[in-house]
């Protein structure tokens, strides 16, 4: 599947995400590595999510990839949840 962000509908981004999260496990989780940071071209490292197939998961500032970001969250109960990047 080619992507292109300018005409994929709601749906059709619903159905890549079904594709590659829906049934997978966390196995880790992790920040981005100085390495990883540096090989990316990036100042920030964010939270690495790995599921159990090997894929990785990490919030971006963008949709470019231009630099870690933040990821935020809630749970059941209503209570924010925060995971920065570290700079």
């Amino acid at each position: 599947m080619i992507l292109n962000k300018k005409t994929m509908t709601e749906k059709e981004w619903i159905d890549y995400g079904k594709k590659h999260l829906l049934g997978k496990q966390i196995v880790s989780i992790r920040y981005l590595s100085e390495k990883e940071k540096e090989n990316m071209g990036w100042y920030k490292k964010p939270i690495i999510i790995q599921l159990n197939d090997g894929t990785i998961l990490f919030p971006s500032m963008d949709d470019e990839g231009n630099d870690g970001g933040a990821m935020f969250g809630q749970t059941k109960n209503g209570k924010e949840l925060t995971f920065p990047v570290i700079t």
